[in-house]
């Protein structure tokens, strides 16, 4: 305070009271030594931790990033696989169903084929029953109309050819003449 009084009276006597726009000496220097010591202990710890947890989030959020884009192409490479295969697929069984028609016609040309044989088997089986009966239906008519005829020859000569050699022949020798008949008309 002597200083200041001394300083005072230097002065003129008049006291002037401090700006408030300019600190003392003393205060900027304390008010230094207070940054320095904040900035001393921001730098060497606060900033350090902060830097830390900054690294921290962009390691995560890269990692995060790397991570997405490996699914991404992932699932692009299982998709690519997946195309492939649904490719592969529909081609399998276009071949299946172009299989399957070739061998629909394939089994149609043999049932074709069977039912072509089989009707001319069953054709031919009903010509051979056909003729048989004919002839039998011919030979039955054959001796009936033998009969008849010696029955009629009878009435008419009068006599008995009841001889079955006599008889035999003479339905032959008739016969005969019918089919010569038939021949002749066609």
């Amino acid at each position: 305070m002597i200083n200041t009084i001394a300083q005072l009276a230097a002065e003129g006597g008049e006291h002037k009271p401090p700006s408030p726009l300019l600190p003392q000496w003393y205060d900027i220097t304390w008010s230094l030594v207070a940054f320095a010591i904040v900035l001393f202990v921001f730098w060497k710890y606060v900033l350090p931790r902060y830097q830390k947890v900054l690294d921290e989030r962009r390691d995560t959020i890269e990692g995060g990033i790397e991570r997405a884009e490996a699914a991404q192409k992932e699932a692009a490479e299982q998709l690519q696989a997946y195309r492939e295969q649904l490719a592969g697929a529909r081609e399998e069984a276009a071949g299946i169903r172009e299989e399957a028609r070739t061998q629909g016609n394939a089994i149609i040309a043999d049932m074709k084929a069977q039912a072509t044989t089989e009707s001319d088997r069953i054709i031919a089986n009903g010509n051979t029953q056909l003729d048989a009966q004919r002839q039998q239906v011919v030979s039955e008519l054959r001796g009936d109309m033998g009969r008849m005829s010696v029955d009629l020859a009878e009435k008419l000569v009068g006599t008995s050819l009841s001889d079955d050699v006599k008889q035999a022949g003479t339905i032959d020798r008739f016969l005969g003449e019918l089919d010569d008949a038939n021949g002749a008309v066609k």
